[in-house]
């Protein structure tokens, strides 16, 4: 039975094709299971990709000797199915891995902390099953060339087939099973069908009945835990649990307030205030914006947000400047769903799912502000941190039109990726002043080719009915700063935004790392 089998290349390439597929679908769950702990920016891609292949590496090597050695297929599917379970294991276990591996390092890394702890996760997690599938392609190299004569068409085939798996394992968790069944069942289903084709060969050979029977139902518990998992399993108070083809979207909704927060799972990107007309955030700030334009001294006013989040901003601007015409641009069609169904977005405003700059290039509007408030885990994109994009910014103003930036890490070193910003944007308009949010790390920055923005912002200010939003006026009045530009400009060929990012959050981290080593550690 075994040898009919294994004459059989069909089957041998359908081992090829699907472990090929594997290895992609755990790459890109990997990044997705990560995300929320160490964000999915280039860097944890970087790492994620290395130790893979790394891994691929060590596989390759290990099947072809394993394979030379003793003409067994036993062996390979066997591997195929203790990968299948490692695989439908990792989401379930890999988060408290994740806590427990972080925890450790917190107590010896005092730089790169993020780095170290998704370099150390990627090989306590996602290395091993790695190597095992790595096996594959060297192994099936020799139990399917029969003769030398067409040992390279065979070889070609398998690669072929490899490929092929590889790319469409790429697309399918991206565009279809995270997005509709989330992360953990993306697992599930890949390391199923590894499972099922080690299955149908011990069953055709009549061999390893108990290690099938085990793996099966092991893969049936975890599917009955599947609609129960949660990445946050520390949390109990979380009102929806959700992923889209760019995010893993959490959001809490309380008596006070309502939070949203993307892929970071202990940040908050947007909040709504239940009970109080200002939330104390960045939002408030960047109301200077409007008033600095004069939207509520005039008429045929328009809004643009890149980067709209839940829209508290633009609810704001919908609240205390009504007759405003609002747009808002955002990637993520299910954040705007959430907007729209969890933070109470205004029918008014019009919202754009579409990536901000390419949105901005294909309009032909004018407005009196563009906020830019587009972020990709712990970064502005760098397409939207370049020269070129603040000068598409600059030509889409009105005359006395007001940018307004905001910019989620402060930091007192020299060179940070503030300071890169802020030089790059002081390239473009004539006038940028920054101002600090008040117990937080975002800073505000307004920019316009008009001169006199801070006697604006006063002047206007006085026209604003007394409230809430009056005396923040006047709060970011107080503590508007001119800054004067230098050369450390961001263009689309040069943005090393994420290092540059990096580097502040690992400042950050650090801060609140010593604080604890000096509490537990003396």
């Amino acid at each position: 039975m075994e040898s009919r089998l294994l004459r059989n290349k069909y089957f041998l390439y359908v081992t090829e094709f699907f472990s090929g597929m594997s290895v992609m679908a755990v790459e890109l769950g990997a990044s997705r299971l990560m995300a929320p702990y160490f964000s999915s920016s280039q860097i944890v891609w970087t790492v994620i990709i290395g130790v893979i292949m790394i891994a691929m590496a060590i596989g390759n090597v290990w099947g072809g000797r394993s394979a030379d050695k003793r003409h067994d297929p036993d062996r390979l599917y066997r591997r195929l199915l203790i990968a299948a379970i490692w695989i439908a294991l990792i989401p379930f276990a890999g988060r408290y891995l994740i806590a427990g591996i972080s925890l450790l390092l917190a107590v010896f890394i005092k730089s790169n902390f993020l780095v170290w702890a998704a370099l150390f996760t990627c090989l306590a997690i996602f290395a091993f099953p790695c190597v095992l599938l790595g096996t594959v392609t060297p192994s099936l190299v020799k139990f399917s060339v029969s003769n030398l004569d067409d040992n390279g068409k065979t070889v070609g085939e398998l690669g072929a087939l490899n490929t092929i798996g590889s790319i469409i394992g790429t697309f399918l968790p991206t565009f279809v099973t995270i997005p509709a069944v989330g992360t953990a069942a993306t697992f599930l289903i890949f390391s199923a069908v590894l499972a099922a084709i080690a299955v149908v060969y011990f069953v055709t050979v009549k061999r390893k009945r108990g290690l099938c029977i085990g793996t099966a139902v092991v893969l049936l518990v975890l599917a009955a835990l599947t609609p129960g998992f949660s990445f946050a399993f520390w949390e109990k108070d979380v009102t929806l649990e959700d992923e889209s083809i760019y995010n893993y979207l959490q959001v809490k909704d309380s008596e006070d307030q309502t939070i949203l927060s993307t892929n970071v799972l202990f940040g908050v990107q947007s909040i709504k205030a239940k009970n109080r007309e200002l939330t104390g955030m960045y939002y408030d700030y960047a109301l200077a914006a409007p008033v600095m334009a004069g939207i509520h001294t005039k008429k045929d006013n328009n809004v643009m947000i890149l980067g709209l989040g839940s829209g508290t901003f633009a609810d704001y601007c919908d609240r205390y400047f009504p007759g405003t015409k609002i747009q808002g641009a955002e990637i993520d069609e299910k954040i705007a769903d959430i907007a729209t169904d969890y933070f109470g977005l205004p029918d008014s405003v019009e919202v754009a799912v579409e990536d901000g700059r390419a949105y901005l290039t294909a309009s032909e509007e004018a407005y009196d502000v563009i906020m830019v408030d587009a972020y990709q885990d712990i970064t502005i994109p760098f397409q939207m941190s370049s020269v070129e994009f603040f000068s598409q910014v600059e030509s889409h103003l009105k005359k006395n039109g007001v940018m307004v930036v905001n910019m989620n890490m402060k930091s007192s070193s020299e060179d940070s990726i503030n300071d890169y910003l802020c030089d790059t944007i002081a390239s473009v308009f004539k006038y940028v002043y920054t101002v600090p949010v008040d117990g937080g790390t975002n800073m505000e920055v307004f920019a316009s080719n008009e001169a006199g923005l801070p006697e604006m912002l006063k002047k206007n200010t006085e026209k604003l009915p007394d409230g809430e939003l009056k005396g923040m006026m006047e709060t970011v009045s107080a503590e508007l700063t001119g800054y004067e530009g230098k050369d450390r400009i961001l263009t689309d060929d040069k943005a090393p935004v994420e290092l540059l990012g990096m580097k502040v959050l690992d400042e950050i981290i650090g801060e609140e790392l010593d604080y604890y080593r000096e509490l537990y550690l003396g």
